[in-house]
Order: C-alpha cells, then structure tokens, then sequence
C-alpha cells in the first residue's frame, strides 16, 4: 500500500484523494466513451487504446519535449534532411514473429500509400518522408525532402510501427476494412472485441519493457457519462476513460473508497468560425468575435474555475513548442471597434447590429446538445456576442449530426473539445492550415500564412522551426478561425480499493499503458508529468 500511495503522489502533478491501494492487480475493468471499432488505426481510433497494442520508435508522445528511445534503442540526425535509427533486437509480435527493421520500413511505405487519416500527414507531408531503407538487420535510414528536424520527437514518436507479415496482404487503399483483431509489440493483446460488450486485452507477459502490472482490461463502452460515474462510484466499474465532470470532483474527493487525481490535460474547448462564409470569411470580423469572448467567466461558470482561462489562444500554452507570449485577451471595446470600422451598425436601436447591406443578421451556434458543460458555454458565448451587437442563436444536435455538420462545414459557428494532437502537435498545427481544419489551402488564399510556411519550411532545427511556428502562432491567433474557450485541468476518479497504480502522462489522461507499466519502465520513458 506504501508503494503505491508512493507511486501515485509521485506520477501526478495533483492528487486530490489517495486512499491507500494495490499497486498491480488481476483485472480492471474501465468503462468507455465509444465504441471505437476492432482498433484498425486507419479507420478511425482512440490512441490510448491503440497505444495497449502498438509500439513506437519514441515514447510516450510528440507531446513531451524530450522523447525517449523505445523500439528504437538510438535516433541520430545526420542532416537536415536524414536520420539514422538502430532498433532493438529482442522484440516480438503478439504472434511471436520477430520484429525487424522491415517492419519499420514497410509500415512507412504502407502509410505512405494509405488513404489521408490520423497518421499519414507524418508522413505525406508534415514532415514529407522521401524514403526509408533498411541499412543493416537493426537500423534504418530516413531521408526527408525538405529539413526535417522534428522527425525524432514528433514523427518517430507518434506512428504506431506495423507486422509487415499482417499488413502486407492488404491493399492499402482498402486499409479502413480490415476488421481482424490488430497484433502489434504492445504490452496488451486485444483478445476480444464485439460492439456489444466491447473490448477485452490480456497481458503480454513477454513484453519487451516488463511485464504488465495487471493482468487482463475489460472495457465495456458506457457512453453515458452519469451512468459511467454511477457504476464508478458502486464499484460495478473500477475507472472511466473520461475526467470527472466539474460538480463531481468534490463528492468524489470526499469519498474513502474512490481516488481522485488531478491532470492538466493538452485540449480545450473551442469555438470553431466557418471561415468559408461571409462575413466569417473576413479577419477582422473573427477578431473581433474573439475579442469579445468572456474567458474568465467561461472558465468560472463551466469549468467552476478548474483551470485557466484561454488568453493564450490557439496553440495549447503547454504545448512544447507554444509561444509563450501568445495573448488572446478580452477587450469588448476592441470588438465594438472592428464591428464599427467593418459597417456593422445598430441602426434601428434594438442592441444587434445590421451588417453593411442594412440586413438583419442572425447566426447559428451548433453544439452537442448532450454535451451539458458545451451547451453551458454556448449560452454563454451567446451572451457575450449579444453584448457586442451581434445576434448567435445556439442549436443543439446529437452528437451524429454534429460530426456531419463538422465535416460538411455545414454551420456557422460550434462548439467542440480539441484534441492533443490538434494543438500540442506542432506538425498538426502546420498540417491544420492545410488540410481544412484550420484553413482550406489551397482553396482559399492566405498569402500570409503562406509566406511564414515557406519560412518554415527553410529552417533546419528545431529551434528556428519552433520560432518559425510562434509567428504563425501570433497570425492565427490575431485572425482566428478557432477560438479558444478555456484551459482545463482534469480530475480522474478510480477505484482505489481495486487499483492504486495510475499515473497522468502529459495529453493522455490516466487510462493508458502507461498506469499498467512498472514503475521504472515508467520513469525510464519519462511519461509521467512533471510534478506542480
């Protein structure tokens, strides 16, 4: 029990409640939130469950500024434009076929040729990997087309290594079909899957890095988040792969059977602008929306001031290549002067301004109308536009037509959760204003994003690149496309009669391999967060 109480203070940055438990246990079981498919990476999955099977050369993330070697025992850059990597050699697949450097090969070649998804950006263009050859029976070559200093803790870090004896039978343009259970190098084997009663993992007790410390996963999918809880708090569920919603925290804390742990996790909610309309479409419109947000009293209300408000903008301020003098402040005044200078006035009295035509103009807030905490901050949202003259309505979707909508670009303005890799991501961020996210290039010119790409693009180490991607930052952020509601920390409940060992790693949560490892594989990685 020493142990563990030890192990947990020590992994996380707060803890809340730490009623003594064991550090290793025979079965968990850990509810989610969706049902994510037999965990075929191309077609769409959650990483923390892929991240149980499937290996990468770094660990644990692109997140952290300094990732370690994991498959790969050494990652050396011998130019701008090449790295060397010598890969371990007593490592196995699940189906005890030796891993080789032809598995790395193919599973960057086989990327290369698959349909766009998660991963591939990593390699298509963001960096854009010319090619990658075996150099001896443990080491590889990879050669860019242009610098990539990133590639060691961004690239290697973050795609899953694939069996080339599994996936080369596959067609990689049908990637997204494959429905046979995945076999990776990971500490757990996925033995069962059914979207009934979803997913249960074993551990590999050959796993390279140590064996697991607890024996098998069951994880049924409870998308309902009241009922998770409820199952969490009598026992029927030992852990959630979701934080606590804020009004929990306390009740939780308070409990003698359940540990909470506190996390700053790497995402955010966010106010997306459908700058493919007018009059979203102008800079100094948006601008002026973001200057009129209320991020103190967002974070007050919805997140009952767990967290910091969102002054920094887009990219998360933790992040490690964030710009640490990004300000996205609230300036009310600032919006009524932009709205003013752009012809929106209030020419008949009524408080909601007439665009320049003279038209009355009414926008649409969608959000998840299951969402309580987004609902919450869409009405708020509202109020604070209302005050500087511009009428929102918010309107509910299930969750569905909300992700129809989001693809479709088929909305005015929404509410979502951003994701670790959407902003602590620092070639995400560059492939967002690419891909449609952020920006839909080349469709829509943006001559000054453009020229700080090329800027970008020309640097050779990670410094000058991170320096390059603070000037984007400071553009998007005074003409954004996104808006940044506020910066949460999370609060994790388990358990602790069940299962003591959980530790956050920075983006991740609690729920990931990284709670099932030995502790000195654990810090050998150096996943766990920095204490506050």
């Amino acid at each position: 029990m020493v142990l563990a109480t030890a192990v947990l203070l020590a992994a996380c940055g707060t803890t809340d409640s730490t009623p003594a438990g064991p550090a290793s246990a025979d079965s968990l079981t850990v509810a989610l939130s969706e049902d994510s498919g037999p965990l075929n990476i191309f077609a769409g999955q959650t990483d923390q469950l892929t991240e149980l099977i499937y290996d990468k050369l770094l660990a644990p993330s692109p997140y952290v500024a300094d990732p370690q070697p994991w498959l790969a025992t050494d990652v050396r850059q011998v130019d701008a434009t090449t790295w060397d990597v010598d890969l371990r050699d007593d490592v196995t697949w699940h189906d005890d076929e030796p891993f080789t450097a032809d598995d790395v090969v193919f599973s960057f070649h086989f990327m290369h040729a698959a349909p766009t998804g998660r991963f591939t950006h990593h390699v298509n263009d963001t960096p854009s990997i010319a090619g990658v050859e075996a150099t001896g029976a443990n080491s590889v070559r990879f050669v860019c087309d242009y610098a990539c200093p990133e590639l060691g803790t961004v690239t290697l870090a973050d795609l899953p290594v694939l069996p080339e004896h599994v996936w080369s039978t596959v067609d990689p343009a049908k990637a997204k079909e494959v429905t046979d259970l995945p076999v990776g190098t990971g500490p757990y084997k996925l033995v069962d899957y059914s979207p009934t009663s979803g997913y249960r993992f074993e551990a590999n007790a050959d796993y390279f890095a140590g064996a697991p410390t607890v024996g098998e996963l069951v994880m049924p999918v409870i998308s309902d988040s009241s009922a998770a809880f409820t199952a969490l708090r009598s026992g029927q569920i030992d852990a959630v792969d979701r934080a606590l919603t804020p009004e929990l925290v306390d009740q939780f804390s308070a409990s003698d059977e359940i540990g909470v742990v506190s996390t700053a996790p790497l995402t955010y909610p966010e106010v997306k602008l459908n700058y493919t309309r007018e009059p979203f479409a102008q800079p100094d419109f948006r601008a002026a929306l973001n200057f009129a947000v209320d991020r103190d009293q967002l974070l007050d209300v919805v997140a009952l001031g767990r967290g910091r408000p969102a002054t920094q903008g887009y990219v998360h301020p933790d992040a490690p290549f964030a710009d640490p003098e990004a300000s996205t402040p609230y300036e009310p005044q600032q919006a009524t002067t932009l709205l003013d200078q752009l012809g929106w006035v209030d020419t008949n009295g009524d408080g909601i301004r007439e665009n320049p035509a003279g038209e009355q103009m009414t926008f649409t807030l969608v959000v998840d109308g299951g969402d309580a905490p987004h609902v919450r901050a869409a009405e708020l949202i509202v109020e604070d536009f209302a005050e500087a003259g511009v009428a929102v309505t918010v309107k509910p979707l299930d969750a569905g037509s909300l992700a129809e909508a989001s693809a479709n670009m088929d909305y005015d303005l929404y509410i979502r959760t951003n994701s670790p890799h959407a902003v602590a991501d620092p070639t995400q961020f560059i492939m967002s204003h690419r891909s449609g996210n952020l920006w839909r290039h080349p469709d829509i010119a943006y001559p000054e994003f453009d020229a700080l790409y090329e800027e970008w693009k020309a640097t050779e180490t990670n410094d000058a690149r991170i320096a390059a991607m603070q000037k984007m930052q400071k553009l998007f952020n005074r003409q954004p496309t996104a808006i940044a509601l506020y910066y949460p920390e999370e609060h994790w409940g388990y358990r602790a009669d069940t299962f003591a060992g959980w530790i956050e790693t920075p983006g991740y949560g609690i729920v990931h391999k990284w709670s099932f490892l030995p502790s000195e594989v654990v810090e050998a990685a150096k996943a766990e967060a920095p204490q506050d």
